[in-house]
């Protein structure tokens, strides 16, 4: 892996978040937990180069990122789809999911929340904002149908502090 710039990173974002996924991972190398994610954002806001993702309230993870004040974002090569599908639908608050998968947690240079050895990407995030979803903002009304329960995600923006390419 090495490292570039975040404002000298470019990627294909929407396919990054529609086709590959990303594995959202907060707290520490001793105590974190994992999610698969594949809605948010990277972008640029208030002159920092930004990841911004969403995180259920149901979710282990959300306990993790709310305690925490980093996030790493990682995606991986193909061969690891099953792996983030597994982190995706088991709950960290169950047993070690991590366990169950082909990954190795390691310390990220910059953040405390870890990252993973075979990631081809790998974006350490400094949180800066958090904000709840307001249902009333939904213009189009079509979003609603993504929250039966009305269980509404909480809105984190991380400055991308370093990125890690393959």
């Amino acid at each position: 892996m090495r490292e570039i710039k975040a404002k000298d990173w470019t990627a294909a974002v929407v396919d990054l978040w529609m086709n590959r996924w990303l594995l959202l991972t907060s707290g520490t190398l001793e105590a974190c937990n994992m999610m698969t994610v594949a809605w948010g954002s990277i972008g640029c806001m208030w002159n920092k180069p930004f990841a911004q993702v969403v995180v259920r309230p149901q979710r282990h993870t959300r306990g993790f990122i709310d305690r925490s004040d980093s996030f790493t974002l990682c995606a991986f090569p193909k061969a690891f789809r099953k792996d983030l599908n597994l982190l995706g639908t088991l709950s960290g608050r169950d047993g070690d999911k991590l366990a169950k998968t082909r990954l190795t947690l390691t310390a990220s240079k910059r953040v405390a929340a870890p990252c993973y050895r075979e990631a081809d990407l790998i974006l350490e995030c400094q949180k800066i904002y958090f904000q709840d979803m307001d249902p009333e903002g939904f213009v189009d009304s079509k979003i609603k149908k993504n929250y039966p329960d009305r269980d509404y995600h909480r809105i984190y923006f991380g400055e991308i502090v370093s990125v890690f390419v393959s």
